[in-house]
Formats: C-alpha cells, sequence, structure tokens
C-alpha cells in the first residue's frame, strides 16, 4: 500500500493500528506528530524494514505547512517521539492481548556537512512499529498537507483515526466512552476532566477544523446517562465537493479560524512564493490534469519566472486557470 503510494507527495500511509493507537501517555505534541507522519511517509513502503531511514533538513523546511526548523528545535521533536509510549489492545479484556511498545528506537542528527551545507537527520523505528507495520491489514491513508496544517494536536489525532475508518464498508459511526475519547485525543490526566471542558477546549475545536481543512465531514453526537455524558458518538461522511478545503490549504493560515467562524471573506488562492508543489494537491492535480510530467520544483520556479516576465502577480484572481494553460504549454518532457 505505502509502496504503490511511494512517489505520491500528496499522500502519506500509515498503518491503521498506528492511526487509532491510544497515546497512553507522553502524548506527543502538535510539532511532534507532524514529523511523525512525515517519517512514516519518507519511510514509505520500506516502513517494516529494520534499517535508517533519512531525510535532508532542507527537505523538510520546503514543506508547506511545517515550521521552518533547525536542528536546534527539531531535537525535542524526536525526544518526545522517543518517549512516546503506545498501546495495542485493552487492558479490562482479559481475552485480549495487550501490547506496549514506542514508535521509535533511536534518531540521530548529523552536523551540517561543510560542502553541501546539508544536515542529514536520520532514525530508526521501534520494534513495536515495525512488527505493526509488517503485519498490517489495514491502513489509513491521509491527505499530507491536511495534517500538516492542522493547528492543534487534538486534531490530528482525531483525523487519523477517522480517516483510518472512513473506507471501511457499512461505517460511517463510532461511538467512544469519554475515556476512550480522552485517550485518543491525547489529554493528560487531571486536564479537561469535566466533558464540558472537553468539548469546549479540545473535541469540538477539532471537528470544526477537520470539518474545515479536510475531505470529511464529522459530527458529534453525546449520550447521556442521567445528567452524566457516558460516550459521544462521532459520525462521517466524505464530501461532495473538496474544492474548498483545499483551496483554504493553499491559504495563508492567517485569518483561518475567522473564515471558519464565517467572519471574513474566503481566502483567495496565491501560487506558492517559494518552493516546488510537492505537497501541494491542489497544485499538482492541476499539473496533471493539463498533462504536465515537467519535475514539481521545475514547474514551479519557471512558473514564477514566467509570471514575473508577464507582470502577474502570483494571488492574481485567475491564477489557477494561468497555472493550468503554463503546464500545457510545458507539456510533457520526453
Amino acid at each position: 500500500m505505502a509502496a504503490d503510494r511511494a512517489f505520491d507527495q500528496t499522500k502519506t500511509v500509515l498503518p491503521a493500528e498506528l492511526a487509532r493507537g491510544v497515546y497512553m501517555r507522553n502524548a506527543p505534541s502538535l510539532q511532534a506528530l507532524k514529523l511523525m507522519h512525515l517519517m512514516v511517509a519518507t519511510a514509505g513502503g520500506r516502513m517494516a524494514d529494520p534499517i535508517r531511514h533519512e531525510i535532508r533538513l532542507a527537505d523538510i523546511r520546503n514543506i508547506d505547512g511545517m515550521k521552518n526548523h533547525d536542528r536546534e528545535s527539531l531535537t525535542p521533536l524526536f525526544e518526545e517521539l522517543r518517549a512516546v509510549v503506545i498501546r495495542e489492545g485493552d487492558p479490562s479484556d482479559d481475552e485480549q492481548k495487550v501490547i506496549i511498545g514506542g514508535l521509535l528506537d533511536h534518531a540521530v542528527l548529523n552536523r551540517k556537512d561543510p560542502i553541501s551545507g546539508d544536515t542529514l537527520l536520520s532514525w530508526f523505528f521501534g520494534r513495536m512499529f515495525l512488527e505493526m507495520a509488517e503485519n498490517s491489514n489495514h491502513w489509513a491513508i491521509l491527505d499530507r498537507q491536511t495534517v500538516f496544517h492542522l493547528s492543534s494536536k487534538y486534531s490530528v489525532l482525531l483525523f487519523q483515526h477517522i480517516a483510518s475508518l472512513a473506507n471501511l464498508d457499512r461505517m460511517n459511526a463510532k461511538t467512544f466512552t469519554v475515556p476512550q475519547l480522552r485517550a485518543l485525543l491525547g489529554v493528560p490526566e487531571g486536564k479537561l476532566s469535566r466533558f464540558s471542558n472537553l468539548n469546549t477546549w479540545a473535541l469540538k475545536p477539532a471537528i470544526d477544523e477537520i470539518n474545515h481543512l479536510s475531505r470529511l465531514d464529522l459530527i458529534a453526537t453525546p449520550k447521556k446517562i442521567g445528567r452524566t455524558v457516558a460516550s459521544v458518538t462521532i459520525g462521517w461522511q466524505v464530501k461532495d465537493d473538496p474544492t474548498p478545503a483545499r483551496r483554504e490549504l493553499q491559504g495563508h493560515s492567517t485569518g483561518r479560524k475567522a473564515r471558519r467562524n464565517g467572519s471574513v471573506e474566503t481566502v483567495a488562492i496565491a501560487f506558492p512564493a517559494t518552493g516546488g508543489i510537492s505537497y501541494s494537491p491542489h497544485w499538482l492535480e492541476l499539473k496533471r490534469a493539463a498533462g504536465c510530467n515537467k519535475d514539481n520544483d521545475l514547474i514551479a520556479s519557471d512558473f514564477r519566472r514566467f509570471c514575473r516576465e508577464k507582470g502577474i502577480p502570483l494571488n492574481v484572481e485567475n491564477i489557477e486557470k494561468t497555472f493550468s494553460g503554463f503546464c500545457k504549454s510545458s507539456g510533457k518532457v520526453s
């Protein structure tokens, strides 16, 4: 599954067990979760192999939606991932096997190469993850840019869980007890202990953001026993038209919450001012539809140069049509 999508930079393939995994303690922060998704995507079809995986720091900096990291800012994120404890199985079920382990074995953040200027980051996945990936029969295919643009760990954890279920036949909802929901969202013990607080500060903002930025629409329905919320059923459906979400991913994050609340106008799309389009699904789709197979970095730089020469702003109203026409004129590279 992952190997077949190795060249699709718009998707990340996760073992469903990891996507649905319950973070028992040391739940990773938002930035660490995004790094985790990038590491799994980089490993791709080799994620179950006990080998060293590598990525350049420069490649991380080119990803739209990731912070402009350096080695200093990435070090604590790798430390977080090394400390994460994940569990598979329910310890309250005597008939079920429980496995406890971690995601990461160890990582190396090399010094800057004096010749190339590159900093190479490498890591080995932990044994639990390797076995999980090797034995998994179910996979979550996630829109990578959605993950990179979500603004809270609650959103990422809920999105990856629901995305792992969204393609299952005859399933469009799942019920969670409140303790299960807290574990899924990685809420620490003693935090947001009342359901009203959990809903206000974690669940509802996560659902609103996922609905705004992803191909999914979620709705949560609490179920009470007496006056106490005992469980929450989360239903989902795939949007008939994901275009508004894709356009939002291409826009600047400033004002995104206000746009989600409807207090400002919809974002105006703009072509990326720097970098390639490998991690920009909207522009990749326009390029492919135009029948162009030129390198993603090259077509982006060529198009920006074309716009400069013609005096065309990258945020002009018809920039998508202009880009499509440019791609068609570029044609296929033999």
